[in-house]
């Protein structure tokens, strides 16, 4: 099957069924004292909780089957918030991830959603605004690996990611001392069905985990994996950290309020999707009470 999304001239474009998953679990220690009562990604990122923008992004993508990894106390909530996904004409998931032992482990635990399908994972603290420039993204068949690349001023911080002029990867470092090249590796990446065996066979690093960038690596071992670099006038942020929190909750409020739009409303692209229809669309807008998220969902969004 053949998708074609259009998203402020922003085309994205993927042939075949893809699956999604979030990755919401984990402790979020760098923002406590609030994530010892809450889960990181239900805290409010500006007027929305973090996870709309991760859940608004697989759906941009043409994405409606969708598994949320968490822990306990996240699924409670998140369960509450969407449900099964039926009312935005999606088919949501849940799996709880008891202890985080490492991105990868992700596609261990959902093996069984995944099935035969390839598969995209974000994680639910990375924020992504792929600004208005015409952008393809092609999954022109279900071999390989995708991983998103921004530029950086200061990369050594960052797993970097070196590339060719047909942006085939040629490395990946994890915060190397010296550079080979001002791409970071952000929290999205795509796969072909072979990621939850690749999974498997992994053993923990150093740190007891199962690392995102030895299934990288694998790809790029076999020059399977290619890099996608987001366009100029996008954006990238880490909500992790309290300072990152801030920044991005500053970056939401000033796109909206200086252009007008609505970033991550999902019921909104639920209907441009034609996930739902008008009908439906107005049903979910009539539900919610009066609030400046309703007043958003009547106007323009991103």
């Amino acid at each position: 099957m053949i998708y074609f999304c259009t998203i402020n001239k922003i085309v994205f474009i993927f042939i075949g069924e893809m699956k999604g998953i979030i990755l919401a679990g984990g402790s979020g220690t760098r923002l406590y004292p609030t994530t010892s009562v809450a889960s990181k990604q239900l805290l409010m990122l500006y007027d929305k909780p973090m996870i709309y923008y991760s859940l608004s992004c697989l759906m941009k993508f043409g994405i409606n089957e969708i598994c949320i990894i968490s822990n306990d106390i996240g699924l409670k909530f998140f369960r509450k918030l969407f449900g099964n996904g039926k009312k935005f004409g999606c088919k949501f998931e849940y799996i709880l991830q008891e202890k985080s032992n490492g991105i990868a482990e992700a596609f261990i635990l959902a093996e069984d959603f995944i099935g035969n399908d390839p598969v995209c994972l974000i994680l639910g603290d990375n924020f992504f605004h792929f600004g208005n420039r015409f952008f393809t993204l092609e999954q022109e068949d279900d071999t390989g690996a995708t991983v998103f690349a921004y530029r950086v001023e200061d990369p050594e911080r960052y797993g970097v990611v070196e590339f060719d002029q047909n942006n085939v990867a040629l490395s990946i470092e994890e915060k190397p001392k010296k550079p080979k090249s001002n791409y970071a590796v952000t929290g999205l990446y795509f796969y072909d069905n072979d990621v939850v065996n690749i999974s498997k066979n992994l053993k923990p690093s150093a740190r007891g985990e199962l690392e995102i960038t030895d299934v990288n690596n694998v790809y790029l071992k076999r020059g399977d994996l290619k890099v996608k670099t987001l366009p100029h006038g996008g954006a990238w942020l880490d909500a992790g950290t309290a300072e990152s929190f801030f920044d991005t909750s500053s970056y939401i409020r000033t796109i909206q309020r200086r252009q007008g739009v609505c970033i991550g409303c999902i019921e909104k692209i639920a209907l441009q999707n034609k996930f739902i229809d008008v009908q439906q669309f107005d049903r979910l807008l009539r539900r919610i009470p009066k609030s400046s998220y309703k007043d958003a969902l009547r106007g323009k969004f991103l």
